[in-house]
């Protein structure tokens, strides 16, 4: 196998994340100079023959079901005695080819009247960003999900097994990509960085310390729309917890021996909680029809690299691929995953009571004893208990990812939801059991307003230690020399290309939104269900977000692999996490109010006539906020009028088309 270097040579091009093509960088003994897209590192004990054929599938023909890409390997030469891996290739396309793709995949671009239309190579000239051959029409992000895209749809043939491995069976219309991925011959694949957008999109995003909005265009062009709906609600999260934020100082610091104050700021909370996830949804329609995400089609999903069982057909598809009954899935979901996860909730149950235990223990010493000491004694049990709250849900994320994968779902998006729903329920039980315990079971506003505030305080140093400080710092313990080599990226000076493919392949791998969105979602817990006992929850949770915007913009552009461009219109299934959430705090913050001295004094003598109003009062919020849902469009009526007029035109196109085949025969 020939080893290839990489030489400057001006005609080639690459598209940068403003859009427009620039000059790159080539193989001097490729047959077509090519930029370089996608890295793809296989395993370094791979065998030559699988890798020509590999080679010769990515290059080949798409009509004789190839990829038709350019791709060459790259061969490392050795530093400071270790061996680098001689497998790594690196995946280009002309630019003709990623328009095919541009039209394949159901990329939706700005047409000349403004709308969002699908774009169609043979159409490509009405389109607003096509000029000239149409160097400016892709961004990076979008070329680079192109030629993933085409790689996972590169289909074995008329193959039995791979070239080198007789047991590495192929099935005949199958992705190539997800089988040596499930076998372990490709490690990964990733896009590269682009240095000088990055720096752009780095001093624009993070490295300016102001009160303003984040480029969330500059990061969708870079990231693609799904990281960028993250980091657009963050900014949409914190800036809607600013009203409570300010209203809940002068409620903590004006303590009024009654609690009028927790009464009305709970009232504030129903309404803000019901309002706020209404209007995000607008604000996500309006990006998602801005970046053309609103109205894309669903791809159809193929199987998840783990997903295994016997070989039959896909009664959609008509291929031959291993099936799984979907019995034998039920049997292990309900009668091994649900009594894991309910055995795990006893034992967050069985640890929270071991917390109550140690909280009756330190206030006896207090009352004992009352001094310094003591008082400070009084937050230990819940410091604790924190810590013990995070390594729990860590350690239940790991077995609950065990378990799904061995749940065996056949498509990633089924995966994903189970995942969710068994790490919600028991984060949810974890962190907030001990609330609702405190609150009306005990009936202690002074303990629940202490938990709350030491639990929120603690929990979020420690995300902060975890999130922005250990990855980097155990990194640079591992790996002194890669930490130089990325700063390199970043830095003014030129940095060759063979480097760069070298080094981004020792950065970690970034491993998607979910973690980013359970914090949020925990932290949204907080606030809404019990922050009326505890008004600075939300000035902390803000404070937690404006940090975590600088940590994670920091970690995108630094330590992690540029992650590939995943097109979405919404955040998913957090977004019915989210609506779930404010209908438990609806019962809470009820439930609180009618805990108050106030509101039971109106009612000295009939406890049952407080319960039955207080529900009643519930059951009117409740139908509130549904009406509201109701009322308020998700999407703006704007952006319904032109997706209204395009299925006009769309309808119209097709009669006139179908008259024009009628008239022809």
């Amino acid at each position: 196998m020939n080893a290839f270097v990489f030489t400057m040579v001006p005609h080639t091009f690459s598209c940068n994340g403003s859009g427009k093509m620039q000059s790159g960088l080539s193989f001097s003994d490729s047959d077509v100079p090519f930029t370089p897209l996608v890295v793809l590192e296989l395993a370094d004990h791979t065998k030559t023959e699988a890798i020509a054929w590999l080679l010769n599938r990515i290059r080949d023909k798409q009509q004789n079901g190839g990829a038709e890409l350019l791709v060459e390997q790259v061969l490392f030469p050795a530093q400071d005695g270790e061996k680098p891996n001689p497998n790594i290739l690196v995946v280009g396309s002309t630019l003709q080819r990623l328009l095919h793709g541009a039209e394949d995949v159901g990329l939706f671009k700005e047409f000349q009247d403004g709308t969002m239309r699908g774009f169609t190579y043979a159409n490509r000239e009405s389109f607003k960003d096509f000029e000239g051959d149409g160097e400016g029409s892709l961004s990076v992000a979008e070329c680079q999900y192109i030629v993933k895209h085409e790689l996972d749809t590169l289909r074995a043939k008329n193959e039995d097994h791979v070239p080198g491995y007789p047991k590495l069976k192929l099935y005949p219309g199958k992705s190539v990509m997800r089988r040596l991925q499930s076998k372990g011959v490709l490690i990964q694949y990733f896009p590269l960085h682009e240095k000088e957008d990055l720096k752009r999109l780095s001093f624009s995003w993070y490295k300016q310390i102001k009160l303003s909005f984040q480029p969330l265009d500059d990061i969708r062009r870079y990231f693609g729309e799904g990281l960028a709906l993250y980091f657009g609600f963050l900014e949409y999260f914190t800036f809607a917890l600013v009203p409570m934020a300010v209203i809940g100082i002068p409620y903590y610091l004006f303590d009024w021996e009654n609690y009028d104050k927790y009464v009305l700021f709970a009232v504030f909370n129903l309404v803000w909680s019901t309002v706020f996830l209404e209007v995000w949804k607008r604000c996500s329609a309006t990006l998602a029809y801005r970046w053309g995400t609103l109205c894309r089609k669903k791809a159809f999903e193929e199987p998840r690299p783990g997903f295994h069982g016997e070989l039959g057909f896909n009664p959609v598809t008509g291929r031959e691929e291993p099936v799984y009954p979907s019995s034998k899935r039920q049997l292990r979901i309900y009668l091994v995953s649900v009594p894991f996860v309910l055995l795990c909730l006893y034992l967050s149950f069985y640890v929270m009571m071991i917390y109550f235990d140690m909280e009756t223990w330190a206030i006896s010493i207090y009352n004992d004893s009352p001094n310094l000491a003591t008082s400070l004694l009084l937050f230990l049990p819940s410091v604790i208990y924190a810590v013990v709250i995070e390594i729990m849900n860590l350690l239940y994320r790991y077995a609950a990812e065990f378990l799904t994968h061995w749940e065996n779902h056949r498509l990633e998006s089924s995966f994903q939801n189970h995942l969710v729903l068994k790490v919600l329920v028991f984060n949810f039980v974890n962190c907030f059991a001990s609330l609702f315990y405190i609150a009306f079971v005990m009936q202690d506003m002074v303990l629940l307003r202490q938990s709350l505030a030491t639990l929120l305080i603690t929990s979020q140093i420690l995300n902060q230690v975890m999130e922005a400080f250990l990855p980097y710092w155990l990194q640079k313990r591992r790996n002194k020399k890669v930490n130089k080599r990325m700063r390199k990226l970043m830095g003014d000076k030129e940095l060759p290309l063979l480097e760069q493919v070298q080094l981004e392949t020792d950065m970690n791998t970034y491993l998607g939104t979910f973690d980013d969105y359970l914090e949020q979602f925990l932290l949204f817990g907080y606030v809404s269900l019990f922050s009326c006992v505890y008004p600075l929850a939300a000035v902390l949770v803000v404070l937690n977000n404006v940090t975590e915007v600088y940590s994670d913009a920091f970690k995108m552009c630094h330590v992690f692999k540029r992650p590939f461009s995943e097109p979405a219109a919404n955040i998913g299934v957090w977004q019915l996490a989210f609506e779930t959430m404010s209908i438990i705090a609806v019962v809470t913050n009820c439930a609180l109010i009618g805990l108050s001295p106030q509101v039971q004094a109106y009612f000295p003598e009939s406890e049952t006539q407080l319960i039955l109003t207080v529900v009643a009062i519930e059951h009117v919020l409740l139908a509130f906020k549904f009406i509201l849902a109701f009322v308020i469009p998700d999407v703006p009526k704007h952006i319904q009028t032109q997706l209204a007029k395009l299925d006009f035109e769309s309808l119209e196109a097709l009669k006139k088309r179908k008259i024009l085949e009628a008239a022809e025969t």
